[in-house]
């Protein structure tokens, strides 16, 4: 995965930490006083699976929007001290960064407040995210499509990128939300998790059958359908009609939050690679299976997967 180069389009975030002790309750209102000793940030949302893709070795470029705020000059900080190319990542004055706080008592979130803006980029913005996609996706070997509903991936960016990485025969993994959720079709791999699929079938998932999954497969028209299932694990329907469900391999699990984005990075990177679908799939839920035994959102290293391929079984 070293020589690869990933690009990641969708939507970025800031992940604000607030930590403290909480010993008493506001007379103001039921809820309880944090006394605030510790704060962080972290990369979310795109950003966080452009942090993963560049943790396991890869280098990646990003195209997504910001604001004109503090927020989104600590995102171009931590891209640049990270290492991840911010040549496709646009200002706005319009639209602030996405921020995320979560105020945790001791180990516990009491509460999390959000500054964002849900709606769709105007066709100026839209114009130029098309434009920074084709530029840079002559440069890479894969093409990450993150949406998280906050308005990048409209259908003409989506199309675009579909189109560019058709044109140079490099694979697409989509990480999907329900707003174009249908609008992905001839993306290399769909990935989306239990939840998602299932609010956007309107129906159960029957990810254990391999002929629902090969028709929701050609309703999506996607090449790979992989449905990612928590704990249990991940099914596989690939574009030659093999299935494979694959089991969690989580040793522990001390925080879920950012497994999904781990998993669509060592999608990429090693579909990138070179790897075959079946192959991507298991480091994928390896890789998981590291990062949910990790505190917050993380990331895996190339020596902790290495560690868990070749980790004699039993």
């Amino acid at each position: 995965m070293r020589e690869v180069r990933v690009l990641v389009v969708g939507d970025l975030m800031l992940d604000v930490y607030l930590r403290g002790s909480a010993s008493r309750i506001s007379p103001e209102a039921p809820v309880p006083v944090v006394h605030v000793s510790e704060e962080w940030t972290a990369l979310g949302g795109a950003a966080n699976v452009a942090n993963n893709v560049v943790a396991l070795g890869a280098s990646c470029e990003i195209v997504g929007c910001v604001g004109e705020d503090r927020a989104g000059e600590q995102m171009m900080e931590a891209l640049e001290r990270l290492g991840i190319g911010a040549r496709g990542l646009l200002r706005t004055g319009d639209r602030p960064t996405t921020v995320k706080t979560r105020i945790l008592a001791r180990h516990h979130q009491v509460a999390r407040y959000d500054v964002e803006r849900e709606d769709d980029v105007d066709d100026a913005t839209a114009t130029a995210l098309v434009e920074a996609i084709r530029t840079l996706v002559a440069e890479v070997d894969a093409v990450v499509l993150e949406d998280y509903n906050k308005g990048v991936l409209v259908p003409r960016v989506i199309a675009a990128a579909l189109e560019a990485a058709r044109e140079r025969d490099i694979p697409v993994v989509v990480d999907p939300k329900s707003r174009n959720f249908f609008a992905y079709g001839g993306a290399t791999v769909f990935k989306p998790n239990l939840p998602e699929l299932t609010a956007a079938l309107r129906a159960p998932v029957q990810a254990d059958d391999p002929e629902w999954m090969a028709r929701v497969r050609g309703e999506l028209g996607c090449t790979h359908l992989l449905v990612t299932l928590g704990e249990g694990g991940m099914a596989l329907l690939s574009g030659a009609g093999e299935y494979l469900r694959i089991p969690t391999v989580a040793r522990s699990v001390y925080d879920v939050s950012g497994a999904g984005d781990t998993v669509t990075a060592v999608l990429a990177a090693a579909l990138g690679a070179g790897a075959s679908i079946a192959e991507a799939a298991i480091l994928a839920n390896q890789a998981a299976g590291i990062e949910v035994g990790k505190a917050g959102v993380a990331t895996v290293s190339p020596d902790e997967l290495r560690e868990a391929v070749l980790q004699p079984s039993g």
